[in-house]
């Protein structure tokens, strides 16, 4: 019985089988579930995901076969938690061979600090907790780099940690909203076979927090 449905259906098994190979080997996408990254993106977004910005790797395994790409600081990328191996997307922040610090939420790259502009003050709503709090938005500028993030009042947060020295091979990863992100501060350094490709550009949006409306101005977004 099973044989003789699996010969009847044999078309469909195989597209499906190309179909897993595709997401888990050359394109991806990845929902947004949480705020860490606002407010470059949101809960409720859904991004397009190269998974061959970096590395071919053998199907459902972190195996690489062969190096396409070199990652840059300023890049999203999506990559298997170091910690237990939950998928998180961050941004890289420090190279190999990068110093990086963090003094009072400023960076320093290099013994160079950044550059914050650009003030906006907003309430950001903390699901976790299901309460409001004041933040502030910047323009960070960060040696060629520049990205929009964000400060919360009132929550315990690292905002200072280092100097910490990038070793081959690894690399920083910040979330852009910097005191709600379970990044390197918690999680340690990303080795690079745990990336696993670069967020492009946004697919589609809907606001799970408030109603569930699409957010078309955020369809196609790049990133």
């Amino acid at each position: 019985m099973l044989l003789k449905w699996v010969k009847s259906n044999r078309g469909f098994i195989v597209l499906l089988l190309c179909f897993g190979v595709f997401r888990t080997a050359v394109a991806d996408w990845n929902p947004i579930p949480s705020g860490s990254m606002r407010p470059t993106l949101l809960e409720g977004d859904v991004v397009f995901v190269n998974r061959l910005a970096y590395d071919l790797k053998l199907p459902l395994t972190d195996v690489v076969l062969a190096h396409l790409g070199e990652p840059r600081r300023g890049d999203i990328v999506t990559f298997s938690s170091p910690r237990d191996g939950t998928r998180l997307i961050k941004r890289i922040v420090a190279l190999p061979g990068d110093t990086l610090e963090m003094r009072d939420e400023v960076l320093y790259l290099n013994g160079e600090a950044a550059r914050y502009d650009a003030p906006e003050a907003v309430t950001e709503t903390l699901a976790e907790i299901g309460a409001q709090v004041p933040a502030t938005r910047w323009t960070e500028h960060l040696q060629g780099d520049e990205r929009r993030v964000q400060w919360l009042q009132g929550v315990t947060a690292h905002r200072s940690f280092g100097p910490v020295t990038v070793p081959e091979g690894e690399y920083l990863v910040l979330g852009d909203n910097r005191d709600n992100s379970a990044d390197s501060r918690y999680i340690g350094l990303v080795p690079r076979h745990l990336l696993i490709g670069q967020a492009r550009r946004v697919l589609v949006s809907v606001d799970i927090l408030e109603n569930w409306a699409p957010r078309l101005g955020r369809i196609g977004q790049a990133l």
